[in-house]
């Protein structure tokens, strides 16, 4: 089922990146393994997935040590700096940095282990109260803080835009984001600033978010089903 899955949603990335003049090769998907077993997650690399994404540094653990060395693994979720050093030994990509206290722990940490992280700035674009991320008008200045940072690469964004049934209800939340990247990337401030990352679109609307400029999508449950509880 999960190698059928990844066909489908491979189909409609395509698709959407044909709809509006994208070479599908310039987006990536990264499998949301959050909570499966590592079962699912060798099931999903064998039908040739490479990039996963997990929220929790303990259930990420045993799956990163335990399968295969070539898997990239992206960390989806709300970071705490004493978890920084845990963080950047498993993962080649932190997508939630939202403060600069994060970015010099795991600064400080891939400078221990000799290593390079790539990272991208979580925006909260709705402002919600409830959600990690910074506010738009403050990701320049967190920009700027995090570039002096030599064991950190500043490759993008990350977005989760407010909860909407209609995955068009997200469009403007993805459009503001792709706006802000341009506005950043104008001031030099990203790593390369003609190739900036952005991670948005899940499994309800990860076909608009690619209409909107996505190179990253976060798929989950399209691809592995119900999480288990």
């Amino acid at each position: 089922m999960i190698c059928e899955n990844l066909a489908v949603i491979r189909s409609q990335i395509a698709q959407a990146a044909e709809r509006c003049g994208r070479n599908p090769d310039k987006i990536k998907l990264v499998a949301v393994s959050k909570r499966m077993p590592a079962r699912a997650v060798e099931e999903a690399h064998l039908c040739g997935q490479l990039i996963f994404g997990e929220n929790y540094l303990q259930d990420a653990l045993k799956k990163v040590r335990q399968l295969d060395k070539s898997l990239q693994w992206h960390f989806i979720g709300h970071l705490q700096s004493n978890k920084a050093g845990q963080a950047a030994e498993l993962f080649e990509v932190i997508e939630t940095v939202d403060r600069l206290k994060i970015a010099e722990a795991l600064d400080k940490h891939a400078g221990k282990l000799g290593k390079t992280l790539d990272i991208l700035i979580q925006v909260n674009v709705g402002g919600e109260p409830q959600k990690s991320g910074i506010h738009p008008d403050k990701a320049e200045k967190l920009l700027e803080q995090i570039r002096p940072c030599s064991h950190l690469k500043i490759r993008g964004l990350m977005t989760m835009p407010p909860y909407g049934r209609d995955p068009e209800a997200s469009r403007p939340w993805f459009r503001t984001l792709k706006q802000l990247s341009v506005q950043l990337a104008e001031r030099e401030l990203f790593d390369s600033n003609d190739s900036v990352q952005l991670s948005m679109g899940m499994s309800g609307d990860f076909t608009v978010a690619i209409e909107e400029g996505s190179t990253l999508v976060r798929v989950g449950t399209a691809i592995f089903g119900p999480r288990p509880k």
